[in-house]
């Protein structure tokens, strides 16, 4: 395949991905931490340890998930000012599919995104608290764009953190606890009024988003997973510089 193709490809994938973000997810929101809940078992009937409540050795209480309950439980959580994660965002449609991997850092209101693009290009985008900068793996230019609290969320092609907080009630058709990957999550399932069902899963460990999910007439179209461990604080080790070398952040 030559260059042009490549490149239209990657245009056309970047362009569904941002637009499915854009389309279903909107704004960006912070969650805040909840060390007072404990995970309903999955499946019907307690947990396989029998326990109803408590568990042994902490003052950790059973909440109950629901459409009416959910975002009041998800106000609660918060995620850390300082990690490190790995992420796949994946654009589908019919007769094809592409999943990105994504590195992620943040500490001290910086973020630095590590993004492989379909094309085989890598993307770098830095976000400060007023300016973003990109680049991309192999040269030593950047640009940059001014930044807001969507920037570093929209750089990862994720949903941003303010949109379960700010659904219509009414329109959330399922809530409950699961598990994604091995971790435990608040699960939302939303109905939009345009046929569009999205879904939601947040830690209750870290208060990150591990998976989000849009389909479209039955289809899925966008997929967010992440469920490898996190590093928190964010690694000693972390880059926060831009390519020429100049370092704008250094972890503590």
């Amino acid at each position: 395949m030559d260059s042009k193709k490549r490149l239209a490809i990657a245009i056309a994938i970047t362009c569904l991905i941002v637009a499915a973000i854009f389309a279903s997810f909107g704004r960006s929101l912070f969650f805040v931490q909840i060390p007072s809940i404990t995970l309903a078992d999955v499946n019907e009937g307690g947990d396989a340890s029998g326990s109803s409540g408590v568990q042994d050795g902490d003052q950790y209480w059973q909440v109950a998930v629901t459409p009416e309950t959910v975002q009041s439980i998800v106000a609660t959580l918060s995620r850390p000012d300082s990690y490190y994660r790995e992420l796949t965002v994946e654009a589908l449609w019919s007769g094809g599919s592409y999943a990105s991997p994504v590195q992620y850092w943040e500490d001290g209101g910086w973020a630095h995104t590590r993004q492989v693009l379909a094309s085989g290009a890598v993307r770098h985008d830095l976000t400060g608290p007023e300016t973003a900068y990109y680049w991309y793996e192999g040269s030593t230019a950047w640009g940059t764009f001014p930044a807001d609290e969507r920037s570093s969320d929209l750089a990862q092609h994720i949903p941003t953190y303010e949109t379960v907080l700010e659904l219509d009630p009414e329109s959330i058709t399922g809530a409950g606890y699961e598990l994604r990957g091995s971790l435990p999550c608040v699960y939302v399932e939303v109905q939009e009024e345009s046929g569009a069902l999205e879904r939601y899963w947040v830690s209750t460990d870290s208060g990150l988003l591990i998976s989000a999910e849009r389909e479209l007439n039955g289809a899925l179209v966008y997929r967010m997973t992440a469920y490898s461990q996190i590093q928190a604080p964010c690694p000693a080790t972390a880059s926060f510089a831009l390519p020429d070398g100049q370092v704008l952040h250094t972890p503590a």
